[in-house]
């Protein structure tokens, strides 16, 4: 009989993937997304067919990680052998701005899971979905499941919450519930206001003219940059485990934004001169136009400067390695938005 897998936030860049994922595997995949009145399934519509029209192995609830009658009830109805929690406000420059729903939904979302996973008779397996920004001020490079934690933005704070009450529901009720330390990962299907698909699809439109100017937050950033694609496979394999545990996953390179502005212009034909320092710093193409501009909009209230991590656990525990490396990704994204580009013609 094939395992049911339910997703909450799967019309998300990893809910998208992962939903692929499990349905080559044999899966059965229940999803869950919030209603609206303008529709948000877009990355998900190609495995998504009516079940009036054509039954598949793919399924849409409405629900809600921030209301628990609707966590328990979907839970209860589908019975899932596993549950991945990828729901979340995910944009840490906005948590700043909604600290208070990015609370409820980051970290009392997972517990709400947990506690209908506890009263569950059904054996359940969980992954968490954590990240490398419950780093934040790193106390040591790179950074690995056994680095303390000092988040520097209300999602971070939020996800810490998320990782210490999984490893709490762990122990104190047996569950099989794994947290996923997710570094930066990056895809076509990232969401528009992230750094990555910023940077790509603003420099993609210039090239092609259809945009004068790339403004941006703190080009010194140091990020451990990976592919959504590799980082849900490392999700799955958390949960085919004997034992549940933690485990960091990410690529052990480290680039700053300006480095993936350079990667992503130099593909694109675009030569970038830089001109300034700090925040008057600017980037001119070779026409002299002045293409990149620093805002201070842009920047955190309080920075993360540098993330990179250590996968030495996955890798021998999960057989896991990244396939993708920056270059990889950044082409597998420029590709897709200059589809898009062309479409739009």
């Amino acid at each position: 009989m094939a395992k049911k897998a339910l997703i909450f936030g799967v019309t998300g860049q990893d809910g998208s993937y992962l939903s692929k994922f499990l349905l080559k595997k044999g899966y059965v995949v229940h999803g869950i997304k919030r209603r609206g009145s303008t529709l948000n399934t877009e990355r998900i519509d190609d495995i998504y067919t009516d079940p009036l029209i054509k039954k598949n192995n793919f399924f849409l609830h409405y629900g809600d990680i921030t209301d628990s009658l609707s966590v328990n009830n979907i839970i209860k109805k589908i019975q899932p052998d596993e549950i991945y929690n990828l729901a979340a406000q995910s944009h840490v420059a906005v948590s700043f701005e909604i600290p208070e729903y990015t609370s409820n939904a980051d970290a009392l979302g997972t517990l709400r899971i947990l506690e209908a996973i506890s009263k569950s008779r059904k054996k359940i397996k969980f992954y968490q979905a954590g990240s490398s920004e419950m780093f934040g001020k790193v106390q040591e490079t790179p950074q690995n499941e056994n680095t303390p934690f000092y988040p520097r933005s209300p999602y971070g704070a939020a996800k810490l919450y998320s990782h210490w009450i999984t490893v709490n529901y762990r122990e104190s009720y047996k569950i099989f519930a794994c947290n996923g330390i997710l570094f930066n990962h990056e895809s076509p299907l990232r969401g528009e206001t992230f750094v990555t698909k910023k940077v790509v699809r603003a420099l993609c439109k210039i090239k092609f003219k259809k945009q004068k100017k790339l403004f941006i937050g703190n080009l010194y950033s140091k990020r451990d940059w990976g592919h959504a694609e590799d980082y849900v496979i490392a999700m799955w394999k958390m949960l085919q485990q004997k034992n549940p545990s933690d485990f960091v996953i990410c690529t052990g390179k480290q680039y700053t934004i300006k480095q993936f502005i350079n990667f992503t212009a130099k593909k694109l034909g675009i030569k970038i001169v830089w001109k300034g320092r700090g925040i008057n710093e600017k980037g001119f193409d070779q026409n002299n136009n002045c293409v990149i501009e620093c805002k201070s909009k842009y920047f955190r209230p309080a920075e993360v400067d540098s993330l990179k991590g250590d996968y030495s656990k996955a890798k021998k525990i999960l057989n896991w390695r990244p396939k993708h490396n920056i270059h990889s990704l950044i082409d597998d994204m420029i590709k897709y938005e200059i589809k898009n580009l062309n479409n739009d013609r």
